[in-house]
């Protein structure tokens, strides 16, 4: 799986590897059943404590992303495919989507502009195209 993060970022590490995760299984790159690199060998790759990566896979889990056993180690649980989502999730995610149109129109971005970038980047995944 390559991964790509930002040392520099401000963005925390185990938030980057946990937003391309995300990103990666909506592109249609993971799918549900893909297993993930163990967390040493995911801290190996990217030269990162793998404590890091376990806090960024304990997120995924408990975003219901990933399913994590001793024995397979961790594994894509849902993707686009996989049906609608848990109880609860919709108006979750919707309170984040407020949080992120607030700040675009913060910063002068226009109804349209949000409208097509949003589009763009829905199109960009497998589960946002038509």
């Amino acid at each position: 799986m390559l991964l790509t993060i930002d040392l520099d970022s401000d963005t925390p590490i185990y938030q980057q590897i946990r937003d391309r995760v995300v990103e990666a299984v909506a592109a249609g790159t993971l799918k549900a059943g893909d297993p993930l690199p163990s967390t040493r060998q995911l801290g190996v790759d990217l030269g990162i404590n793998f404590h890091t990566v376990s806090k960024a896979y304990d997120l995924l889990r408990q975003e219901g992303v990933i399913r994590i056993n001793r024995k397979s180690g961790a594994v894509v649980r849902r993707d686009h495919g996989s049906g609608p989502p848990e109880a609860g999730f919709a108006d979750a995610w919707q309170s984040r989507l407020r949080t992120l149109l607030a700040e675009a129109t913060t910063q002068g971005l226009t109804r349209d502009d949000v409208l097509g970038r949003s589009q763009d980047v829905l199109d960009g995944f497998a589960g946002g195209r038509s």
